[in-house]
């Protein structure tokens, strides 16, 4: 490990988001990783009223002022690596510019795709060679609505923000795993799935491990550029602060929320395929067995229309409200897209009679309380499919902040609830990112580092409303 003069080791991280994204500076102290944020900025969009796109030229501008903010802060910087939401890609020429504007996973033109796919190839086939969740705004499905393009390859987002800065273009595994084209339990694509859908394998780079080197940044090239798990999700796994000696399983709670756990096999079986399981690549070789569940998507849209509002004073205006029963389905497609979402789940609330949360803090507290809900019955659907008994729910992410959530969960799901760390995809990103360069202290594993470099909160079922 770089010692002496020059320091501890630093890295950088830049972990965007649907909605933000940051820029954070990772410093190995001992056996701890801390972290500043030296940059945050809006994810920048654009909705021309027909489409919503990622404005991709804005959103690499902000990468690089990450980068020299993180070259001031510290000139010894070793590497950087960027993650992202999955779904989404760039298509480029054959230059390796973008052709267009990518678009968002809720952009509506997929709409019926699916559905349409399925006749060519079937659900169950499609399953056995991905194992991926059949959501609308998938890869794959993307792909299929997508008007024929002079596409030379496609890369993903963060696969895209890594190759901008080393000039080598690879899909990292975590990635590849998410877009439905990659034969579940390879590192390869899935060439049978590429030749129903009559897809070009080679306009897809090729697919390399989590924690692969890229080369110096072309603008700064004492600083070397890292694949580690492009996938938002892979890295904060990969930060849980878990131990071998708990049964576990996690959620990675944001705007969306993943609940799963770890195996070393597939789990192809029907039964995973109709409760909705998806298998995602992860650190060393393992399967992020999880489903994909609506998060705090719903929240966020209302405190963006209420404005300027704390969230103190939003969770206390929850436990202000009266408890149960407005469970709201939130992965009903109506709740998709963005704007009017207190009128639109104050809807859904009159037409199926269940009781409408008129306050603000009752439509906080419905929400909240459906997102427990998803959990619990997520939890007991993962225990009946894969046999196995779950002692300790971990929560990481942005929404192990959110204490009325996390007690809510222990009480749906009735298990501890291990909140923490909030910056789990961060962490995980720094950390493998250390792990590769070859920094982690002798005998010393990821989780147990990021144990150590967290705050954690226990919650435990209660029998009376929090």
């Amino acid at each position: 490990m770089p010692t002496g003069d020059r320091g501890p080791p630093t890295y950088l991280a830049f972990d965007l988001g649907a909605s933000s994204g940051r820029a954070i500076l990772g410093t190995l102290d001992g056996d701890r990783m801390r972290m500043e944020e030296i940059h945050r900025f809006p994810t920048p969009t654009v909705d021309d009223g027909d489409h919503l796109f990622w404005e991709v030229e804005a959103l690499w501008d902000e990468l690089k002022t990450g980068l020299a903010l993180a070259l001031e802060a510290s000139p010894g910087l070793r590497s950087l690596s960027v993650d992202s939401w999955a779904v989404d890609y760039v298509p480029l020429d054959e230059a390796g510019s973008p052709l267009r504007l990518p678009r968002r996973y809720r952009d509506p033109r997929t709409n019926g795709v699916m559905e349409r796919a399925f006749e060519i190839l079937p659900a169950d086939a499609l399953y056995a060679h991905t194992g991926i969740q059949f959501l609308p705004f998938n890869t794959l499905f993307q792909l299929l609505a997508d008007e024929d393009e002079a596409v030379h390859h496609y890369l993903p987002m963060a696969d895209f923000f890594n190759y901008r800065f080393s000039g080598n273009a690879v899909v990292e595994v975590s990635m590849a795993s998410t877009t439905q084209l990659m034969e579940v339990g390879t590192p390869a694509w899935s060439l049978p799935v590429f030749e129903a859908f009559g897809l070009e394998p080679a306009r897809w780079p090729p697919i390399v491990p989590s924690g692969t080197v890229l080369g110096p940044a072309r603008d700064a090239p004492t600083v070397t550029v890292l694949a580690t798990c492009s996938h938002d999700t892979g890295s904060a796994v990969a930060a849980v602060p878990a131990t071998e000696t708990t049964s576990w399983a996690f959620v990675s709670s944001g705007t969306w929320s993943l609940l799963g756990t770890e195996r070393s096999e597939p789990l192809l079986t029907p039964e995973a395929r109709m409760a909705g399981f998806t298998h995602e690549a992860g650190v060393d070789d393992t399967i992020r067995f999880l489903r994909n569940l609506t998060g705090l998507w719903a929240l966020q849209e209302c405190v963006r229309e209420w404005g300027e509002v704390a969230w103190d004073a939003l969770e206390q205006e929850a436990r202000s409200a009266p408890p149960g029963p407005t469970l709201i389905d939130l992965e009903d497609p109506r709740f998709l897209a963005p704007g009017g979402m207190p009128h639109r789940l104050r809807a859904f609330c009159r037409e199926r009679g269940l009781r409408v949360p008129e306050t603000r803090g009752a439509l906080v507290r419905a929400i909240l309380e459906s997102i427990a809900h998803s959990y619990g019955d997520s939890l007991a659907g993962l225990e009946d499919v894969t046999g196995e008994s779950v002692d300790v729910l971990h929560v990481v992410g942005g929404g192990s902040r959110n204490r009325l959530l996390c007690q809510l969960a222990a009480d749906a799901c009735h298990r501890t609830v291990v909140a923490g760390p909030a910056e789990a995809t961060a962490l995980g990103n720094l950390l493998l990112q250390a792990r590769t360069l070859g920094d982690l202290p002798p005998g010393r594993s990821l989780r147990s580092i990021a144990a150590g470099s967290s705050e954690l909160e226990t919650y435990r079922p209660t029998s009376s409303p929090p």
